[in-house]
């Protein structure tokens, strides 16, 4: 009778050290789900954010940004998009202001940048050449950061990234079809 309950006594503890050695070994190898190391190496990336949007939104959007960035700027000016990108604006000519409009032609780049193709433009009934409208506008104009106006080129380049947005924000246009009204961003989101 003794034996049986040395034997008993032996499975039990054998039991007890194999289900204790499970759980050890179970505790100190990681589980299947990201280890610290890589967590780390994420650390100044960006998380990106697929949008879409129409003309509708965008117009309010772009003309909430440009009114902050050219609050103080005299000369005003605002942006519609319509079939294609118009610009409107005043130009001072002497003691009056003349009404210009300017329209262009958008295109998204495969770098996220927009650019804008000058297609056509009206000041008053004047009839100035593209580059000088273009000069003028660089020159007196409140432009934000991001956009370079090239006037022999006759566009506007617009280098998306360089767009100041509110918590360190970027943004690249991936497509701008106004005819269509199929407009689609990717938004950067910082993880810091």
């Amino acid at each position: 009778m003794k034996n049986k309950w040395k034997i008993g006594f032996l499975v039990l503890l054998g039991i007890n050290l194999l289900f204790a050695i499970i759980m050890l070994s179970l505790l100190m190898f990681p589980s299947g789900g990201p280890q610290t190391s890589k967590l780390k190496s994420h650390i100044g990336e960006h998380v990106s954010f697929h949008v879409k949007s129409n003309k509708n939104d965008l117009n309010k959007l772009i003309n909430h940004y440009l009114e902050e960035e050219a609050a103080d700027s005299s000369i005003d000016y605002r942006i519609i998009l319509g079939e294609e990108v118009e610009l409107y604006g005043t130009l001072p000519f002497f003691s009056e202001e003349l009404n210009m409009k300017l329209t262009f032609e958008p295109k998204a780049l495969v770098n996220g940048d927009l650019v804008l193709k000058q297609k056509s433009m009206t000041i008053g009934s004047l009839h100035l050449p593209i580059s000088y409208v273009l000069n003028f506008i660089s020159e007196n104009y409140k432009i934000p950061k991001g956009v370079d106006i090239r006037p022999k080129d006759k566009l506007i380049y617009v280098t998306m990234q360089q767009l100041k947005l509110k918590s360190d924000i970027k943004i690249k246009a991936d497509k701008f079809d106004l005819k269509k009204d199929d407009i689609a961003f990717t938004i950067l989101v910082p993880v810091k």
